[in-house]
């Protein structure tokens, strides 16, 4: 099972490192893949005062120092094509935001790497239509056949479901695209930001994590290959997307059940 945790944002060093540590276990588990997850740049955020991170130069250096110290693998974010080749020398997976999932000029940077390319389903797309960004990797890396899953599995591009545009101010995850995506491509499921409310005209988006565990017990009865968590010692003072992540602890508990239901 793949399992893709850590903060929303590279908050201080002390912060950050203090999260890291607290992920080992999943690290030393071996029915676990584990990718530590953190964002050196939340370029979307809603306000421009917001918290976005050290930045390019810097945040490198701490997801660098993290993999070292740790030994993890390592999964964040791109926004711009000219990102890609200098982020792919720490990350393992380069994650294409989903408000970004079709544009071309940035999913074709990536997969020009040697990185896993991981797509996140625009809240905006029907399932179906992220055969197209699956395609965009493909053919950027010699495959020019129809998308499926073996060949995406192969040439390392992943999609991640984390909610569908629910009138303003809203989400609603579709258990049905879990289905669909896996037919052409291996499939993440995102339980923190399919709880996200994405501002209705507020200064910052809100959300309610009460609902990632059951939404996460959902996803592996319909079964996926792996699952995305945003985590943090107090959701209460992290600096992005607070309200839908969950705790370190609670962590724990979503991941034995996750793998209790894997066993059925």
């Amino acid at each position: 099972m793949i399992l893709v945790a850590g903060p929303c944002v590279l908050e201080s060093h002390k912060s950050v490192f203090k999260i890291a540590q607290a992920l080992q276990e999943y690290n030393e588990d071996c029915t676990i893949e584990f990718y530590f997850k953190a964002s050196f740049d939340k370029a979307n955020r809603t306000s421009i005062d917001s918290f976005r991170g050290p930045g390019l130069d810097e945040g490198l250096e701490i997801l660098q120092e993290i993999k070292e110290r740790f030994g993890y693998k390592i999964l964040t974010d791109i926004h711009l094509p000219e990102q890609a080749d200098r982020v792919s020398e720490v990350a393992d997976v380069l994650q294409i935001p989903a408000f970004l999932s079709r544009q071309t000029d940035l999913i074709v940077a990536a997969a020009k790497t040697p990185a896993i390319v991981n797509i996140k389903k625009g809240q905006f797309l029907a399932p179906g239509a992220m055969k197209h960004s699956v395609a965009k990797v493909l053919k950027t890396r010699g495959f020019d056949g129809e998308a499926n899953y073996e060949d995406a599995k192969k040439y390392g591009v992943w999609l991640t479901e984390r909610g569908t545009t629910f009138g303003y101010g809203n989400l609603v995850v579709d258990m049905r695209s879990l289905v669909i995506m896996r037919e052409f491509a291996p499939v993440i499921f995102d339980a923190t930001h399919s709880v996200q409310m994405p501002s209705n005209g507020e200064a910052r988006s809100s959300g309610n994590s009460t609902f990632v565990r059951p939404l996460a017990r959902a996803a592996a009865a319909v079964g996926v290959d792996g699952f995305f968590f945003e985590t943090h010692f107090d959701p209460s003072i992290a600096l992005s997307d607070g309200p839908n992540m969950i705790k370190l602890e609670e962590l724990k508990r979503v991941v034995d059940e996750i793998q209790a239901i894997n066993m059925i």
